[in-house]
């Protein structure tokens, strides 16, 4: 579902606590750390799932220039390690940028391999702004109220209303958190993981991000090589595209997956009753589009909710036979209460998804230049959309409160490394939030790097979610640093992608239910 990790933990006051820290790698030096950090209190916060969650929070710098001015407080949460030997602490992020990682920690050490995950504590942590992280931003709640707008400008009208809603967004959070947003970015995320590693009492972190998460390891190891013992990135973001050039990117793969999500729908037109013609189907999608903009189904879901309930779709194969159901029902059965559902489930905002939205835009306008002349978004959007009409125009309003945003912006670190140990990268080729080239690139910037390539494959956030293949690839690195080397072109590995899904013979949950719990971990957008 589109939306944000549930909260699970509340903050717990950061005392001086203790913590058995993983033995510094040999030849290491100490470097003298900033300002004093107090240890991490852990306190129990387990729940059904992950009972052993434990949590805690750690006081930084709302402005890391100024370590001695405003404190702000970011949210933990821990699996504990149970292994004799321990290889320290694991930090996990699920992008976003705005995803809380809190049940992220339980979802991953219950998901790698038993005597994998006890070797290491593995840490979710709210960035700031984020959840439970205080203090939490919600620039304007309920700006994804529907019914909106149509998306796509197609009157002088329309385009006037989408814009008066977005720059009002980017007024309002300029009126309500002036002396926060100079200060939520990608580079003030990394530094307080830096505060965490010593919060933690460790010397060096070990990290596992997806999606944005791995823009942000990416930036961590740029800034703090010599505190990276290990480097997981999956699903990873293109660094030379942050963030404008990122996002009319991904309108092109988006429409790639949404036909292929078509011709699935025709290949068991037995079970949807739509056609066995890709472009047939995909022509009654844009007709039940069109429908949806003159009269929202259950006064919900106009048209551009109706892209918002089906985007999810290009994230994760595993929502297609939802979708799809929706989707018969409504065209053939006149039937609205599926596509409702769906939009309940996949599209719809919650408070969570407000907040993860609002530091969205705080940090992806702040990070980099965005074209200030709606001009120049009007025509690479309308050009984009005579190629890639599914999501062009959602996707540009999503992001085009950069246009008006009331911060300066920063300058993209170049991530190009060379003092890391060997990382392992992760990535699907047909995936849409984070195009394969991404993972090319970060491979030839980051030396001694691994490539593994699901082929075929179009989910995004690929480890963990049943591939055996990439699992094994992900387990043999995290128990004792092997990567695979060469023998697959620019890959340095190659699995094959999970199979798509079979058409639903009831509501029960399919048998992909736990890659489609990671995938509510990831939110969407990234």
């Amino acid at each position: 579902m589109r939306r944000s990790a549930a909260v699970l933990c509340g903050a717990a006051a950061v005392v001086a606590g203790s913590l058995t820290a993983v033995p510094a790698e040999a030849g290491t030096p100490r470097a003298a750390e900033p300002f004093p950090v107090a240890r991490a209190a852990w306190k129990p916060c387990g729940t059904d799932d992950y009972p052993a969650l434990q949590c805690a929070s750690v006081e930084v710098p709302l402005d890391h220039a100024d370590p001695a001015g405003r404190r702000i407080t970011l949210a933990l949460s821990r699996i504990p390690h149970t292994a004799e030997k321990y290889q320290g602490p694991l930090l996990v992020n699920p992008g976003g940028p705005g995803g809380s990682g809190l049940t992220l920690a339980g979802f991953v050490a219950s998901s790698l391999p038993r005597q994998v995950a006890a070797q290491y504590d593995v840490i979710g942590f709210d960035p700031r702004g984020v959840g439970a992280s205080e203090p939490a931003l919600d620039c304007v709640p309920g700006h994804f109220g529907h019914v909106r707008p149509d998306t796509v400008p197609t009157t002088p009208e329309v385009e006037q209303a989408n814009l008066a809603r977005v720059r009002s967004f980017a007024e309002a959070c300029g009126r309500k958190y002036a002396g926060l947003l100079p200060h939520i970015d990608t580079a003030g995320a990394v530094r307080d993981m830096d505060v965490i590693r010593r919060a933690l009492g460790a010397q060096k972190i070990n990290y596992f991000g997806y999606s944005y998460g791995t823009y942000l390891g990416a930036v961590y190891a740029k800034l703090f090589p010599e505190r990276v013992r290990r480097l997981v990135l999956d699903s990873v973001v293109d660094p030379t595209e942050v963030w404008y050039d990122a996002n009319l990117n991904q309108d092109h793969a988006f429409n790639e997956r949404h036909r292929a999500f078509m011709a699935w729908v025709a290949r068991h037109d037995s079970a949807y009753r739509l056609g066995t013609d890709p472009e047939k189907v995909e022509a009654e999608w844009y007709a039940m589009r069109a429908a949806l903009k003159e009269k929202p189904a259950g006064g919900k879901v106009g048209a551009a909710e109706l892209e918002d309930t089906y985007i999810p779709g290009g994230y994760y194969n595993g929502y297609w036979p939802y979708l799809a159901q929706a989707f018969s029902a409504y065209v053939n059965d006149r039937d609205a209460e599926p596509l409702i559902e769906a939009f309940e489930n996949f599209g719809a905002v919650d408070a969570a998804g407000d907040n993860g939205y609002s530091i969205y835009t705080a940090v992806e306008c702040r990070d980099a230049s965005w074209p200030d002349d709606w001009r120049q978004w009007r025509k690479d959007n309308w050009e984009a959309y005579e190629r890639a009409p599914f999501m062009t125009w959602n996707n540009a309003w999503y992001n085009a409160p950069c246009a008006f945003w009331p911060t300066g912006h920063l300058r993209p670190e170049r991530i190009r490394n060379s003092k890391l140990p060997p990382a392992l990268l992760f990535q699907a080729t047909h995936d849409a939030a984070t195009p394969y080239q991404g993972a090319a690139t970060v491979h030839r910037l980051l030396d001694r790097s691994s490539l593994v390539v699901e082929s075929g494959g179009g989910n995004h956030g690929i480890t963990l979610s049943g591939n055996a293949c990439l699992d094994r690839h992900l387990a043999a690195y995290l128990a004792d640093g092997t990567v695979p080397r060469g023998g697959h072109g620019e890959a340095d590995a190659v699995c094959a992608p999970l199979p798509d899904p079979k058409p639903l013979t009831s509501k029960a949950a399919p048998t992909t239910a736990r890659g489609s719990t990671l995938h509510g971990l990831l939110g969407f957008r990234g």
